[in-house]
Formats: structure tokens, C-alpha cells, sequence
């Protein structure tokens, strides 16, 4: 008889224990992909070139299944001959331009009034297929964080809180991405919220490709909060005001050693998602990603 989705969250809640209020792994950290690092065409693409990484655990983009682009019965028949584990899964906000630094900043996460309500309606779909994959985690861009407070502040708060409730609801946790706010206004955003449902998917790469701090820095100052990491490297920008540039992992401006020593430091015990956006060499790319993990985190 198959397992149901009670059963399979309940197999991975006991994967964990918990650290102020968040659960966190009390078992070595898994490594995987992230899904739309190997632009795949189909599920099936997807899990053949997932075999080619040598890995068996990904991160899955749920809006694919959501819309059909890729049936979620594809994805079960795909991954489970080949043993393929999904990790957690990922939410892109509706409308996001990504070109410039200057139009994320408008158009990013779920800041703009104009995609608010799409974007909800679209959590609410992605956790109940969270759920049934048997999924405790999904990750999105929040967007840019005002800094102070204000309306627009209390406006996204408002809208984290509603997140957190539809995905609450099946038993999903939030997490959200790093990089298009600082450490610290991040931080003091998550204090505001109180809410232990919504942790951070910490992306090393993400603080410089924005230009927004210290990735060691930030991973002390959000160590209570981090309940997933991708694995990317980035160099910075010379030119204020554009993008950095993604680089393969090991090559960029991120200091690995440095990096899993202080997750080490900060007992924080979670998986790690490798994440490439650029390049067309991804299978090769993430292959060393996994081992760079293997070298530093001693999984």
C-alpha cells in the first residue's frame, strides 16, 4: 500500500529536532540539486540528468507541477524507479524580472501590489502539492526588505504572515531566500515576525551577486533562523549598481572553509541545495559543487 502524505511528513519530522522553536537536522546534512539548475524539459529530464550529478536529492520548483508544465505524476514515476529524493521545494513569485538590479527591486517577491493576489492563490495550490509529495519546506524571494518602518514594511509583514498561514495549513514550513536585503534587516524582519514557521534559505552567493554584505557575517547573524543552504558561488561587481557575476563553486569570492566552519560554529545543521543559474556546463558544474560539499562539510 502506498504511504500516504501524514505518513511521510511524519517520517521526516522524526529526521529532526529541535533549536528555539526550528526544527533542525539531527542527522548528517543531505546534499542535492536544485531542479531548475539543470533546466530540464520534462521529469524524466530531470532525473536523468540528477543521475548524471551523482546525486539523488533535489529541490524541486513546484510551479511546473502546478500548472501542468510538469505533471506531478510524471515526477513520481520518474524519480522513483531511480531513488531520487525531493528535499523541498521552491515557489517563484509571478512577475519577477530579474535583468537588472533596479527591476527585481520592483517587480521581486511579493512586494508589488499588482501580482499579490496571484501569488497567494499560487501558494495556496503549491502547498497542498507540497504536502502530498511529502515535502516540511518551501523557499521564495521574499523581495527587497524596507529598512525602516513604514507601510511598505508592514505591508510585507502582513503578507509573510498570510504565507506562512496557507502553507501552514498542510504542514509546510517558509523559508526565505538571502541576498536582496542585508543580514541585519533580514534579521530584525524575522524578530519582528516571531513566527517559527518562516526560517531562511541562506545563499552564500546571493550577499554578493547583491552587494549586500559579508557571507560569513550574515550567516552568524541568521544562524538561528537558517534552515536550508544552497551551494553558489559569485564574484562581486566592480560597477555599483549592477549584478555581480555567478561563477562555478570554489571559484567565486565566497570563502568555503571559512563558510562551513562557521555553520559548524553556529550549530547550524541543515541540507544543502546546490544552485547554478549560469553557465552551460551544469551537470559538470554541479558534480564539483558536490564535491567542494564533500571536501568542507565532511558529509
Amino acid at each position: 500500500m502506498e504511504k500516504g502524505a501524514d505518513a511521510y511528513i511524519m517520517e521526516d519530522r522524526r529526521r529532526w529536532t529541535t533549536r528555539e522553536g526550528f526544527f533542525v537536522k539531527a542527522v548528517r546534512p543531505r546534499v542535492g540539486v536544485c531542479s531548475w539548475s539543470l533546466r530540464p524539459d520534462s521529469a524524466r529530464d530531470l532525473a536523468g540528468k540528477l543521475q548524471d550529478t551523482g546525486l539523488s536529492g533535489v529541490q524541486l520548483a513546484l510551479d511546473p507541477l502546478r500548472t501542468g508544465a510538469m505533471p506531478a505524476e510524471d515526477v513520481t514515476a520518474a524519480f522513483e524507479p531511480r531513488g531520487i529524493h525531493i528535499l523541498s521545494g521552491m515557489m517563484a513569485m509571478d512577475g519577477e524580472d530579474y535583468s537588472t538590479l533596479e527591476s527585481i527591486r520592483s517587480t521581486g517577491g511579493i512586494v508589488p501590489d499588482e501580482t499579490w493576489e496571484a501569488n497567494l492563490g499560487a501558494a495556496a495550490e503549491n502547498a497542498k502539492l507540497a504536502r502530498e509529495l511529502g515535502l516540511t519546506l518551501v523557499t521564495f524571494h521574499a523581495g527587497f526588505v524596507p529598512h525602516e518602518a513604514g507601510a511598505e514594511r508592514s505591508k510585507l509583514i502582513g503578507r509573510l504572515g498570510d504565507l506562512a498561514d496557507a502553507f501552514g495549513e498542510q504542514g509546510v514550513d517558509v523559508a526565505l531566500e538571502t541576498g536582496q536585503e542585508s543580514a541585519t534587516t533580514l534579521g530584525q524582519l524575522l524578530e519582528e515576525l516571531n513566527d517559527r514557521r518562516i526560517g531562511v534559505n541562506f545563499d552564500p552567493a546571493n550577499m554578493i551577486l547583491y552587494g549586500m554584505g559579508d557571507p560569513i557575517a550574515a550567516v552568524r547573524a541568521l544562524s538561528p533562523y537558517i534552515r536550508q543552504v544552497h551551494i553558489k558561488d559569485a564574484i562581486a561587481t566592480t560597477v555599483p549598481g549592477t549584478w555581480g557575476s555567478e561563477v562555478p563553486a570554489g571559484t567565486g569570492d565566497v570563502p568555503w572553509p571559512d563558510f562551513f566552519r562557521t555553520l559548524h560554529q553556529c550549530d547550524v545543521r541543515c541540507d544543502f541545495l546546490i544552485e547554478r543559474e549560469a553557465g552551460e556546463s551544469r551537470v559538470d558544474d554541479v558534480r564539483i559543487a558536490g564535491e567542494l560539499v564533500e571536501r568542507f562539510a565532511g558529509t
